[in-house]
């Protein structure tokens, strides 16, 4: 059953994508939303076919691309928060030291995952639930610090989005994401807890085409008052 679950996963995050760049006014710090779409939807399609890929050298390449993807491109959340913050008008994220310290965080989650996981990764076959992939032969016994720092981001961003624009929807992404990656739920599925990684997405791709939407709605009216 699990694979069906990912390659659903895979298709509802191509359907981001695509609504996102559709949506898309402008390049912001908020675009690297469809690289991280994108990447999941590598990540759930390598999941979803791996038995048809079968097991061997070819898959065991692409499971450790999923590895390295998620490596660069996850911290890369932390730069979309102070994008949205900039997006909604909130001061201090305009400020040159947010940036630094922003684009610090994002630098120092990648230097973590490298530290923590891909410095010392050994991948093995993995067979669960109809899946076959190649995984980590370590068993983490916790989440990841790099997906603690992005989380922390994500938060900062969706408490101030909610306390200064009135976007509530970072914010009650993040807090999901945050309690589904707290619970292990015993399910006959490994890929079920993974629907609170698309609804963390899912709320961040609202979130920014509402934010992007809102100021090209402001500067319209803007202009037909001085016509």
């Amino acid at each position: 059953m699990d694979p069906y679950i990912f390659g659903a996963f895979a298709l509802a995050y191509l359907g981001l994508l695509v609504w996102v760049l559709k949506k898309q006014r402008f390049w912001t710090l908020m675009s690297v939303l469809a690289a991280v779409a994108l990447a999941l939807v590598y990540d759930n399609g390598i999941l979803a076919v791996g038995s048809l890929i079968g097991e061997g050298a070819l898959l065991e390449g692409l499971s450790l691309a999923r590895f390295w993807l998620h490596a660069l491109v996850t911290p890369t959340l932390i730069l979309f928060s102070l994008g949205a913050m900039r997006q909604a008008g909130i001061g201090w994220a305009r400020k040159g030291w947010a940036a630094l310290l922003f684009w610090a965080a994002a630098i120092a989650a990648v230097v973590v995952e490298f530290v923590t996981v891909l410095s010392d990764l050994k991948l093995e076959k993995d067979e669960s639930y109809g899946v076959l992939s190649y995984s980590s032969a370590e068993e983490a016994s916790g989440p990841p610090a790099m997906i603690l720092i992005v989380l922390a981001a994500l938060l900062v961003a969706g408490v101030f989005l909610a306390w200064k624009a009135g976007s509530w929807w970072m914010l009650a992404g993040t807090i999901a994401m945050t309690i589904g990656s707290m619970f292990n739920p015993d399910i006959p599925s490994e890929a079920a807890t993974n629907l609170f990684e698309l609804i963390l997405i899912a709320s961040l791709a609202v979130t920014k085409v509402k934010l992007e939407h809102k100021e090209t709605g402001s500067e319209a009216s803007g202009s037909h008052v001085l016509e």
